[in-house]
């Protein structure tokens, strides 16, 4: 059974990177033409796609994200990492990430979620 687990700050400061990891386990995020996102939902807004890294490696954007997102991975750690730059508040949310059945596209597994606050 594949689980997923975000980990990175909690807080973030303005200006600054947002970095989170997601650590997958049960299943391979180079194989199976799987794809893994990223997710957030800002309070009180409804969720928004950030992007996703396929099993090949590469990767997609929300078109609103694309200049300030880049998504990567670290196979040999089971991982893939969002990054965010030059946060503001309005990147204050909680984070998903998720895999991305290849068969389906649909989000068929998904981490615990993380709050990520942007505040000086």
């Amino acid at each position: 059974q594949v689980q997923l687990q975000e980990s990175g700050p909690g807080l973030v400061k303005p200006s600054q990177t947002l970095s989170l990891t997601c650590t997958v386990s049960g299943d391979s995020i180079t194989a199976n033409s799987n794809y893994w996102a990223w997710i957030r939902q800002p309070p009180e807004k409804g969720p928004e796609w950030i992007g996703y890294i396929a099993y090949t490696g590469s990767t997609y954007y929300s078109p609103s994200l694309i200049s300030r997102a880049t998504i990567s991975r670290d196979p040999s750690k089971s991982q893939f990492t969002l990054q965010l730059m030059s946060v503001t508040a309005e990147d204050t949310a909680v984070y998903w990430c998720a895999r991305v059945e290849g068969a389906t596209r649909t989000f068929d597994a998904w981490g615990q979620g993380t709050q990520v606050t942007v505040s000086s």
